[in-house]
């Protein structure tokens, strides 16, 4: 009865594990998605997204940095996008 209690734990214990690791994954499809694109889908659930011409690099960093936590964005997101804003400003 013992040995199936410690077969019983270590195996919810593994399932467990695996379910905390997975869930804290980017998934593929946000992934690939391109900086315009996460910029268009993210920024304008809230608010008219402003032409990448409105703010200078440095007014951008200050945003991103903002709307990351704001939005909910992980860094990869937020990355992408700050790229995409500097490129095409």
């Amino acid at each position: 009865m013992k040995k199936i209690r410690i077969i019983l734990f270590i195996f919810i214990t593994g399932i467990v594990t695996l379910t905390l690791v997975n869930s804290c994954k980017t998934p593929q499809a946000i992934s690939d998605k391109s900086g315009v694109q996460l910029w268009g889908e993210n920024c304008a659930r809230c608010h008219n997204t402003p032409s990448p011409a409105a703010y200078s690099d440095d007014q951008w960093d200050i945003i991103i940095a903002h709307m990351k936590v704001k939005a909910g964005l992980t860094e990869k997101e937020a990355e992408k996008i700050r790229t995409f804003l500097k490129s095409a400003n």
